[in-house]
């Protein structure tokens, strides 16, 4: 009777649910090592596999969050990274798995690059042509070199001594460049639009000067960012080493407009010789 009546008492009782930071830790066998199940859901390989699945998969993405943090990389970009902590509690990974934030910044960067062949009068094919060449070569290609330069002095120089057992993700490196680098096309390639012929390219120094000051807040925007993401990881030090461009950069920018030196114009023959 004493046994029947525990049986009876246990089964009514509540399932504890775990906590976000030990979801991992259940699936750890006795020595302390992840089962071959859950330690292959966890490879870099098996996560790459299911971002590039569900991209393919609109129905699947969160596109109303990704415009959230779209608007607070702008507002208050600190807010972003709060959200990356809550995923490695919750998924054990602090990149993103939902490709919806790519592919808006896609489109944002597919409709900027049009405007600008637009204001650039430039025909059809020399649009499409400029298209190609800003979508692979200055988003995808320049991108993938930067992640993986900051993913390899991370985890090279920045990881604190008694935490080698952490790494920067080399997902999380290309979303920290994706996050600075969605301000920086929307600055230079969506409002420095609108200023461009009739303000920027007049040859005055009111032209340079705002163009110029329009590339130091785009430019440094990407450098705070940047920093924001890399100090957000617990495990790295000496994270403020990443703020240090901003002196080189506002040197340049005072010499800009001490030698008359307009970065828009610059970037516009080079667009238009692109396109030949």
């Amino acid at each position: 009777k004493f046994l029947q009546h525990t049986c009876k008492r246990n089964v009514f009782l509540p399932s504890r649910k775990m906590l976000p930071s030990t979801s991992v830790h259940s699936s750890v066998q006795g020595n302390g090592v992840l089962n071959s199940r859950d330690a292959a859901r966890h490879t870099a390989g098996a996560k790459r596999y299911k971002y590039l699945r569900r991209l393919f998969r609109f129905r699947q993405m969160d596109f109303e969050f990704a415009a959230w943090q779209m608007l607070y990389l702008f507002t208050s970009p600190q807010r972003v990274y709060r959200n990356f902590h809550y995923r490695k509690q919750t998924k054990d990974q602090w990149a993103r798995d939902d490709p919806a934030f790519l592919v808006l910044l896609s489109i944002w960067l597919c409709v900027s690059t049009i405007g600008f062949g637009f204001v650039l009068d430039m025909g059809f094919f020399e649009t499409i042509k400029l298209l190609l060449w800003v979508v692979f070569i200055d988003c995808v290609g320049v991108g993938l070199l930067i992640a993986t330069l900051m993913w390899f002095i991370s985890n090279k120089y920045l990881v604190k001594r008694q935490s080698r057992d952490y790494d920067v993700e080399w997902g999380y490196a290309f979303d920290v460049h994706l996050n600075a680098f969605y301000p920086l096309l929307v600055i230079l390639h969506f409002i420095q639009l609108f200023f461009i012929n009739h303000v920027i390219l007049t040859d005055t120094f009111i032209g340079y000067l705002v163009g110029n000051t329009l590339w130091l807040v785009a430019v440094g925007y990407y450098i705070y960012v940047t920093f924001l993401g890399y100090s957000a990881l617990p495990f790295l030090k000496n994270t403020v080493i990443l703020l240090y461009p901003f002196a080189p950069l506002t040197l340049l920018y005072g010499l800009s407009l001490a030698l008359g030196w307009n970065f828009t114009h610059t970037l516009c023959s080079f667009y238009k010789y692109r396109v030949k």
